[in-house]
């Protein structure tokens, strides 16, 4: 059983900078794919970025490349979304999510889910 709680959203006007972090209970965390996901009024929940266990692989949707970075602190059972250049359309809850050991974007993939932080950019 893995606990994860999403912190650090809020409201930032666009072009600007945000970093979510996610903790995550539990001595295995550093076994596990990390996942964002996020989720729009009125849209499914999409992708957003993953990163593997050891580190280093990251793979992101289309919309996040170049502005999003995954990283992950496995000492303090921690994983991180650093967003800039922040858009009006990055507007979403925002969800990290834990699951198997294999970059998948696919949201049923992961078994275990935060609360969700909301993300809001204004014009």
């Amino acid at each position: 059983q893995v606990q994860l709680v999403e912190s650090g959203g809020g409201l930032v006007q666009a072009g600007g900078s945000l970093i979510l972090s996610c903790a995550a209970s539990g001595r295995t965390f550093n076994m596990y794919v990390m996942g964002w996901f996020r989720q729009a009024p009125g849209m499914e929940r999409e992708f957003v970025a993953v990163t593997r266990g050891s580190g280093g692989t990251t793979y992101y949707a289309d919309s996040a490349k170049g502005r999003f970075t995954v990283s992950r602190d496995n000492a303090n059972n921690t994983v991180y979304l650093h967003m800039s250049s922040l858009k009006p359309e990055d507007t979403a809850i925002y969800y990290c999510a834990a699951g198997p050991l294999m970059l998948t974007t696919a949201p049923d993939a992961y078994n275990y889910w935060g609360q969700g932080t909301q993300v809001t950019v204004s014009s």
